[in-house]
């Protein structure tokens, strides 16, 4: 089991990652719960599925150890203590305001004796149906007679990128900007503090759930074993990323610099990763929205502070001088312009899981960008996402590398 926390970089062979298989929670997303769910459709869960397990098995061929975050949670429930302790804030994160509603979920997940049906159900969601039928007393019960959910199903879980990010030896356990989002992080917060294997020797943590500052992991990218960079945007504050750069750049970890994009506040560019990932160590992709009127932040560590310098250079020439490269090569767009930008950007056209330098798992359906890829020598694994691609998110969002082999 390739267990050990290792990764300095997004482009190194990649030997391990966790996964989430998208279950019965999709049948939940309806119509009238879309924005609050963060979908712009309603997936079909079944195609759904055979295109994850397709792209699971891609990584499988090329020599990747696949681990699933609802098995890991499940085999991180060792005792009745942890057990209560996890349904408990399962509970509270669920933000569930009648009393008796709290008292029969309670009971519902305390009679669910098998771990995996347990953590399944939580993902899915608990329908008022499936609790007995009681009389509503006070005002708050009364109101919501007619509501349809208990606890909102979390059909966002596939993206296991944003809500832990693992960096060098440690990880980032993320405080979510949505609500309905962040019950997602005790899971990761289970695994590696209680799983038999990866809570064994427990990683240092950069940031906890806990903090009001919103982060996400899909605004952080590891540029180099010395420089990362985190996205400012929608789901992701400025004062986070200067409590997250104190600890990981004050650590014994060799990181020294990391680079902050101010991204436009809109849907299209929701996390960094969205608009911009590693492909080697000289070619990026970029989506050319990101780069209009584009500030960029260096943050380093000295004294106890971290300190804060504006750099006024465009992205190109602040990445070539940081990462100590002499030409860095941006893949943007087509020969149709930014009408091929912004349709392939919509479908994760951007958004490229790298397996190993020059070689990426990416979506079919973005052939714009797959052929500009193919022509710069990447080695491209296509993965059918005619469902998966309607929850916003890419081969890189749907994964979060745990070991990675060191890039000399």
């Amino acid at each position: 089991m390739n267990s050990k926390i290792n990764v300095f970089s997004e482009i190194g062979k990649l030997n391990s990652i966790i996964l989430h298989r998208p279950g019965r929670e999709l049948l939940n997303i309806v119509p009238d719960l879309m924005q609050d769910l963060l979908f712009d459709e309603i997936p079909y869960m079944e195609q759904a599925q055979k295109e994850h397990d397709g792209f699971a098995q891609v990584l499988r061929d090329n020599g990747v150890e696949v681990f699933y975050i609802e098995d890991l949670v499940s085999e991180s429930l060792i005792n009745d203590e942890i057990r209560n302790q996890f349904i408990s804030e399962f509970i509270n994160e669920a933000n569930i305001r009648g009393p008796r509603e709290i008292e029969l979920v309670e009971d519902l997940l305390n009679n669910i004796k098998d771990n995996n049906e347990l953590v399944a159900k939580m993902v899915e969601g608990i329908r008022k149906d499936e609790l007995p039928v009681f009389q509503g007393k006070g005002l708050q019960e009364m109101v919501s007679l007619t509501d349809i959910f208990v606890t909102l199903p979390m059909p966002n879980l596939y993206f296991t990128r944003d809500t832990f990010a693992l960096i060098g030896n440690g990880i980032c356990m993320n405080s979510m900007w949505s609500n309905v989002r962040q019950r997602e992080t005790i899971f990761g917060d289970l695994v590696f503090k209680h799983h038999p294997v990866f809570g064994k020797n427990r990683p240092q943590f950069w940031y906890e759930k806990d903090k009001k500052y919103s982060l996400e992991g899909g605004d952080i990218v590891i540029l180099s074993d010395k420089v990362l960079a985190v996205g400012i945007s929608q789901r992701t504050e400025p004062r986070a990323i200067e409590i997250f750069a104190k600890n990981i750049l004050s650590s014994d970890q060799g990181f020294e610099r990391i680079l902050c994009f101010v991204l436009p506040r809109r849907r299209a560019c929701m996390h960094l990763d969205t608009v911009f990932t590693m492909v080697d160590k000289d070619l990026f992709t970029v989506y050319p929205g990101m780069e209009e009127n584009l500030e960029i932040y260096e943050l380093t560590y000295k004294n106890n502070e971290i300190n804060t310098k504006l750099l006024n250079t465009d992205l190109k020439s602040a990445l070539e001088d940081k990462l100590g490269i002499d030409e860095i090569t941006m893949i943007r767009q087509g020969k149709r312009g930014i009408l091929d930008a912004d349709r392939e950007q919509w479908s994760d056209g951007y958004n490229t899981l790298a397996i190993a330098p020059r070689e990426v798992i990416v979506y079919e359906r973005n052939t714009v960008i797959n052929e500009l890829l193919d022509k710069n020598g990447v080695k491209l694994h296509t993965i059918k996402a005619g469902e998966l691609s309607r929850g916003r998110g890419g081969p890189r969002c749907m994964s979060m590398p745990i070991n990675r082999d060191s890039i000399k």
